[in-house]
């Protein structure tokens, strides 16, 4: 089986002036995509109360949609209002707005984590899913767009499932028909500790039990693709480079291995370029490229996974 592959092509986003890296250079990106040879680049527009500090992630995504590349658009939800009238005209609004340029229309970014770069914080983001997707479906089919909807998670470490079998019962058969895909962001031996030897196994059972427990869960079927929506490996002080190559064609591979079975399509590598390759934090040196566009060991890796694989 074949995969489909992207990449979020901007770096990590701080207030804070001692960790800002370089600013973006769109030249230098869609060069580096160019040489990649991805099929997506994936970018982040935010609907909140108040107004976003980064309403785009990168700025103007679809930029960097050109030629073959299309765009992969995560829509944030960063409201508490329980009514979604303007929620669902803000994706009504993406669907006009990007057209054919849009591939992949997410709905939320993983609701069922409220940390860092999540939405689970809002107490009405499940409605906000459902809603969303059931919606975002109809106006699609209204423009004749061939777009994919979906939504995603990140690991669900839950034996009950709580998120995925409410989300299930929520939204029923209409919103199961609606979805076209299903994604999962994770980031192993990033935000915990895993030993080299253990990481082959931690990403298989990542991917089975994606499908087998949390998809399940909800209803879900095998018939429905997954995306992985989001991974990545940083570097820093004692992560060095030749290991984040190492990483990224491990679970590359493992992917592949299980595409078929798990019904995986998509592999998207997050990020393109570190946000600030001089910050020691890992989060910051996500890139396969470093902060000045000089390319890391995985830059190499990920063009020739493409080539074999896509």
């Amino acid at each position: 089986m074949t995969l489909t592959f992207g990449i979020y092509p901007g770096g990590h986003l701080t207030d804070d002036p001692e960790t800002q890296g370089p600013p973006d250079d769109p030249a230098r990106i869609v060069a580096a995509l160019d040489e990649l040879g991805v099929s997506l680049v994936r970018g982040y527009v935010h609907y909140a109360d108040e107004p976003p500090r980064v309403p785009e992630a990168p700025p103007e995504p679809v930029q960097f949609a050109t030629g073959h590349r299309r765009l992969d658009l995560v829509t944030c939800f960063r409201s508490d209002n329980p009514d979604l009238t303007g929620w669902l005209e803000f994706l009504r609004t993406q669907l006009r707005r990007h057209g054919d340029r849009l591939a992949c229309l997410q709905i939320a970014e993983e609701p069922n984590h409220a940390g860092l770069g999540g939405d689970g914080g809002s107490p009405v983001v499940r409605d906000a899913v459902v809603a969303g997707v059931i919606e975002a479906r109809r106006e699609a089919g209204r423009l004749g767009l061939d777009v994919r909807i979906g939504c995603n998670s990140t690991l669900d470490f839950d034996p009950a499932q709580e998120f995925w079998t409410d989300l299930g019962k929520r939204g029923g058969d209409e919103f199961r028909d609606a979805l076209d895909y299903a994604g999962l962001d994770f980031f192993p031996d990033v935000f915990r500790p895993i030993a080299p030897g253990d990481l082959s196994e931690v990403v298989a059972a990542a991917l089975t039990g994606f499908r087998t427990q949390s998809l399940a869960a909800a209803g879900l079927p095998g018939t429905l693709p997954i995306h992985i929506c989001e991974h990545g490996w940083g570097t820093g002080p004692d992560r060095p480079e030749s290991r984040q190559a190492e990483v990224l064609a491990l679970v590359v591979d493992l992917v592949s291995a299980h595409a078929t079975t798990l019904n995986i399509d998509t592999y998207e590598h997050h990020a393109l370029r570190d946000a600030n390759s001089a910050t020691p934090d890992p989060l910051f040196q996500l890139g396969i490229l470093r902060d000045d566009y000089t390319p890391k060991p995985a830059f190499a890796t990920f063009r020739d996974l493409i080539a074999q694989l896509a």
